[in-house]
């Protein structure tokens, strides 16, 4: 008597074979042939959209400004706000900065260039800030006025002044801040129990404006 073949297991087995593939097929990671050019394109296409500056800072006198023009380096500069709130650029002369946020000042300077430059593509960054200042008053070495910085505590105020005078009373110091109503609040500072640690909370940092009072 002949074997007959085994129907059941030969089916058995060319199914388990062609499921496998499909599941290799689906599994595999997907490509796109024209992704790569695509992503060429876009970085053809022009700069960035995103801009890496904070638009509620308001650009004031002295502070200084990087301007990039894009695929225009003649344009392309730093330069320092003057004490009339204008800069000076090529082609385009002096332009009003104090007074307006960084993106504002883009469009400006942008809406000039129109005349001379197709779809102009203007970044303005702040490279330092002198506008933002605040003030130290009574028995430091050298009391006035100083630039402010994002991080600039009490504490860096003080030594930035040159430290206390004889006789200063280093308990009794204060801050005066502005309210935004009106009048000013008064902030207290130990500056013995803060070296100390013991009271870390009031070595605050200063916002623009605030004035600095040593007894």
């Amino acid at each position: 008597m002949k074997n007959r073949p085994d129907y059941p297991f030969i089916i058995g087995f060319l199914l388990i074979v062609i499921c496998s593939s499909l599941l290799g097929q689906s599994t595999a990671p997907q490509t796109d042939p024209g992704a790569a050019p695509a992503a060429a394109d876009s970085a053809a296409a022009g700069p960035a959209t995103t801009k890496a500056h904070d638009n509620s800072f308001v650009i004031g006198n002295d502070d200084r400004l990087s301007i990039n023009v894009w695929k225009e380096p003649d344009l392309t500069e730093t330069v320092p706000v003057r004490s009339d709130g204008k800069i000076s650029m090529p082609l385009i002369g002096e332009v009003q900065a104090a007074g307006l946020t960084p993106l504002q000042l883009e469009q400006g300077i942008a809406d000039k260039l129109k005349t001379y430059i197709t779809d102009p593509q203007v970044t303005v960054m702040v490279a330092q800030i002198n506008s933002e200042k605040f003030n130290i008053l009574g028995r430091v070495a050298k009391p006035g006025s100083y630039s402010l910085s994002a991080t600039t505590t009490v504490l860096d105020a003080i030594a930035e002044a040159g430290g206390f005078q004889d006789f200063a009373k280093q308990k009794d110091i204060y801050i005066l801040r502005q309210k935004p109503g009106g009048g000013e609040t008064r902030i207290p500072f130990n500056y013995k129990a803060v070296i100390r640690g013991n009271k870390p909370e009031e070595n605050v940092r200063l916002l623009p404006h605030d004035t600095i009072v040593v007894p």
